[in-house]
């Protein structure tokens, strides 16, 4: 199976605008054979808090319209997209979600953020309970960003059989995790790590881009290199499993 780790510059709270370019990559990582393409913490928004706390249009629905065009690009392209917002709650807050689209468009999952950080408690709820998904007979486990400070979400993984696990974040240039956090969580695990990271000035400070795909021994199988729009792609050696 071929996976995509995507990255762009959001624009601050333009929700249309970053919609357009989520479904472009989508696009391109189908025409290069992707069956699943990730996005960063906050796409659809930009990684800013603030501006999410001071207007509620920027808070979505798990069936926005507004992300009709990506469900659209995923029907076209039959690739699953994990796509990152902030998503309502029952409680009424937002949590930082990742909603999984399946190649059909339709929603196979949501997950919510665990390990909320620092701000961001006074703007999200946070989610109680694992992300999972299966797409093709492969089980994926889903996380965000702080989350994977936490090895035990890996861990959990593991032991539910899942064999790739899929980041979405928005990291700092100087942020250590790309050493010592993503591929230590493929090697300690035997996992595939699928880290896909924010681009440009946001809420947390500049982002590098450097999205990347790490094999389950750790070493580095892909990367974008950069901070301009792209894909890190890699064909991932899997096994189906029964169900």
């Amino acid at each position: 199976m071929r996976i995509a780790a995507a990255q762009f510059r959001s624009a601050p709270g333009d929700i249309d605008a970053n919609v357009r370019a989520v479904g472009d990559l989508v696009d391109a990582a189908s025409g290069q054979g992707a069956r699943l393409v990730v996005f960063a913490e906050l796409a659809v928004t930009g990684y800013e808090p603030d501006l999410i706390a001071a207007d509620p249009a920027l808070v979505l629905a798990e069936d926005d319209a507004r992300l009709d065009p990506v469900r659209e690009a995923c029907r076209t392209g039959g690739t699953a997209a994990v796509l990152n917002a902030a998503v309502r709650t029952a409680g009424g807050r937002p949590a930082i979600t990742s909603l999984v689209l399946g190649p059909d468009g339709e929603l196979l999952t949501r997950y919510d953020k665990q390990h909320v950080h620092g701000t961001e408690n006074d703007v999200f709820d946070a989610g109680s309970e694992d992300g999972r998904f299966t797409l093709d007979g492969i089980g994926f486990a889903t996380a965000v960003c702080y989350d994977n400070r936490f090895p035990e979400l890996a861990e959990r993984a593991r032991a539910d059989g899942c064999q790739v696990y899929v980041a979405s974040s928005a990291l700092e240039t100087g942020n250590d995790s790309f050493a010592t956090v993503y591929p230590v969580r493929a090697r300690d695990n035997g996992l595939y790590v699928v880290l896909a990271n924010a681009v440009g000035r946001c809420g947390i400070g500049e982002c590098p881009g450097d999205s990347a795909v790490w094999g389950p021994d750790g070493a580095l199988l892909a990367t974008a290199a950069s901070s301009a729009p792209g894909l890190a792609l890699a064909e991932l050696s899997l096994r189906t499993v029964a169900p």
